[in-house]
């Protein structure tokens, strides 16, 4: 008999923390009728500047079936949270999931930027895609490295080893969801491998807090930008360097100087 649910959210506090947000951002996007358009990456929309939806994409679901899978595998992965005597744990958790969010991201429009310019497939360019699944199959893979014996259960009754987890997902959920975003799917793979396998490494407390804080810049002046969203506090314009912007705070006259980075199909991830 299992223990009950209470003690198990209590043991995969961030793990619980992502789902009931993917869970309630999913709902909001019900609620206000928001559609792929809105939310999703496309590398038409990132060449726009629209960069922060590199992070909306990757937490919004619009199918509930959709969601259901995602924060189902999800959940079976969050044992990674107490295996802190393997050197993972809760704040690894939380570290890596920032950069499985960002990376995975970077890497898809960087695939979409090959298969577009260098071998001219037009079909990627205006391609959408929404979802948690580049962390779920990134998850997988570091788990599967980590700890080959662990199962990955999927609605309380299919259980696969993990160890053959992220393929056998990625060609399930190939055929049975000819939406699904392979070229996402792998991306989330290819930087699992790379973390599990210490090419990325190093991130504690303090590179974690400043990620998060540029990405929280990025988002806002790609909003900004991008005209999605008008920041009314916010205001950017030109200075000497042309190449970076400033961004003063109307009403003290302070500006800040920085650096920011450049700014039909449906696929889930």
């Amino acid at each position: 008999m299992g223990k009950p649910l209470f003690y198990e959210i209590l043991e995969k506090p961030a793990t619980s923390f992502i789902i009931a947000l993917c869970g309630a951002i999913w709902f909001y996007i019900q609620r206000k009728n928001i559609g792929y358009s809105h939310v999703g990456l496309s590398y038409e929309n990132a060449v726009e500047g629209h960069h922060w939806r590199i992070i909306t994409s990757a937490f919004s679901h619009i199918s509930v079936i959709h969601l259901v899978f995602n924060m189902s595998a999800l959940w079976s992965l969050g044992v990674i949270e107490q295996l802190g005597h393997l050197g993972l744990g809760v704040a690894y958790y939380l570290h890596y999931t920032l950069v499985l969010v960002v990376l995975s991201g970077v890497l898809v429009l960087g695939m979409y930027h090959i298969l577009i310019q260098r071998f001219k497939v037009e079909y990627f360019r205006r391609v959408t895609a929404v979802g948690y699944s580049c962390v779920v199959f990134g998850w997988m893979t570091i788990l599967s490295v980590k700890q080959p014996s662990s199962k990955l259960d999927l609605f309380g009754f299919l259980s696969l080893p993990i160890s053959f987890a992220p393929f056998e997902s990625l060609i399930f959920t190939s055929i049975i969801v000819p939406q699904a975003s392979f070229l996402g799917h792998l991306s989330g793979i290819v930087v699992g491998y790379a973390i599990a396998w210490g090419l990325i490494h190093g991130m504690n407390n303090f590179w974690a807090i400043s990620m998060l804080g540029w990405i929280v810049v990025v988002f806002i002046l790609s909003l900004k930008r991008s005209g999605a969203y008008d920041f009314n506090f916010l205001e950017i314009e030109s200075v000497t360097d042309p190449t970076l912007p400033s961004v003063r705070f109307l009403g003290n006259g302070r500006t800040l100087q920085m650096s920011v980075l450049p700014v039909e199909g449906v696929e889930v991830v």
